[in-house]
């Protein structure tokens, strides 16, 4: 394919997503089946214009002129490689010849658009890049930042790794996977970080040796520092609520070195039973996995006993917009209710499992109050037996005095943002249980 004849695969994509309401990936796959003369070079690079239309599609449309509520997939593909990817309207143009399989030529609006390329009168969503309807709750998270922080979700994500502890240091991974240019991750002592190139592109690292024998899990740094943030030590009784795939398990095993005994489950049997071949894989022993029957945990055994009860919430997931840059466009209010739902009964059914003196560890991958400080106070306001403890020093226990100033707008737990750490977005909040 012609680099012009992949900017019309992409504005088709673009018009698909649009009209079908349905996920980027399961679209993007339908393409590639009915579009088999694109090799794996093309199919990559429309995928990577469709990803970076969408990271960017409120303030691509304004660039290119295009006001309305919901824009044209052209606007917003124009607007996207004049914003994010720098391309001079000499270049569009070029592109946008007119001949076979490359899209129609610059109208004079859209050459005046695209040359003015300003974002001057342009609403706080439009320059940050979310729905509108979110903007309170964004004002609400980050004040005067809001825009700052949204931006910074636009853009692309790297690949995350933690290191095994229970196989592998991290030296020794860095040597296993030099081929493929890893890097430390500046906060987790067991990240390794790939950067895509310039086309968008990572190694296919599941292929790799070091992945097959479990020395490394893909998993982004947020997460490995909230999953450190739980304070788990060897010997504890840990419950993993919502263990979903397992990797916060995985986690928290190679930190407790196999001893004590954490129970893993999650209400959905489906996200669950990944986690038995990666226990396996990561040569992790201490973890007994609990799969529902019918939608039901029967876990009364475990009540009031454990040391450290986690819940990886259910959420909206808009800490992962970097990846999935189509979901914020998805987004819909009804969902944050839903959510927020959810949030409440698990935190309920939670605090029956810890004991006296133990802790409660809420997380979600969310960056909106409703779904994190809020959770948080209304949980503490039904059970008064438990207090929060100061984020702060928590990071600080944990040799992570960096994230320290990454309160949440309420300051009952810590907040990580791609502007603030570089990594996905993770609200955590530690609870201790006195009686």
């Amino acid at each position: 394919m012609t680099p012009a004849a992949r900017l019309s695969a992409a504005i088709g994509i673009l018009e698909a997503l649009q009209t079908q309401k349905r996920p980027l990936a399961t679209v993007l796959k339908e393409w590639g089946n009915a579009n088999r003369y694109a090799g794996s070079g093309d199919r990559n690079a429309v995928g990577n214009l469709v990803h970076d239309s969408l990271r960017v599609k409120a303030s691509a449309a304004w660039r290119a002129g295009d006001r309305n509520t919901e824009p044209a997939p052209r606007a917003i593909l124009l607007g996207m490689l004049r914003g994010l990817r720098g391309m001079s309207v000499e270049e569009i143009g070029n592109l946008c010849s007119g001949d076979r399989f490359a899209p129609a030529p610059l109208s004079d609006n859209e050459r005046a658009a695209l040359s003015a390329n300003s974002l001057v009168d342009a609403p706080a969503p439009v320059r940050g890049d979310y729905p509108e309807w979110l903007d309170a709750s964004f004002e609400r998270a980050f004040g005067a930042e809001k825009v700052d922080e949204l931006s910074a979700m636009a853009a692309r994500a790297p690949v995350d790794l933690r290191v095994n502890p229970l196989k592998i240091i991290r030296l020794k991974a860095l040597e296993a996977l030099g081929h493929i240019d890893p890097e430390e991750t500046p906060i987790s002592p067991y990240g390794l970080r790939i950067r895509p190139n310039a086309e968008g592109r990572v190694p296919h690292v599941q292929s790799e040796p070091a992945f097959l024998k479990g020395a490394v899990e893909v998993q982004d740094e947020g997460s490995q520092l909230v999953s450190l943030l739980a304070g788990v030590q060897p010997g504890m009784q840990v419950l993993d609520l919502c263990a979903g795939g397992g990797g916060k398990t995985l986690a928290m095993a190679g930190e407790m070195n196999n001893k004590g005994q954490i129970f893993a489950t999650d209400s959905d049997q489906r996200r669950l039973a990944p986690i038995h071949d990666r226990l396996t894989r990561a040569g992790v022993r201490n973890v007994q996995v609990r799969t529902p029957k019918n939608g039901v945990m029967d876990l009364k055994d475990l009540a009031r006993k454990m040391d450290l009860v986690l819940v990886d919430a259910p959420c909206t997931g808009t800490g992962t917009w970097r990846r999935h840059p189509d979901a914020k466009w998805r987004m819909r209010p009804n969902s944050l209710d839903l959510r927020t739902g959810e949030q409440r009964e698990v935190l309920d059914h939670a605090a029956r499992y810890v004991k006296p003196g133990g802790r409660l560890v809420y997380i979600t991958c969310s960056l909106l109050d409703e779904e994190n400080g809020a959770q948080v106070s209304a949980f503490l306001e039904r059970h008064p037996d438990f207090s929060v403890a100061d984020p702060a020093a928590n990071a600080g226990a944990r040799s992570l005095p960096a994230l320290a100033a990454f309160t949440d707008c309420r300051k009952l737990g810590l907040l990580l943002t791609p502007r603030r750490t570089n990594t996905d977005g993770f609200f955590i909040a530690v609870l201790n249980r006195s009686t």
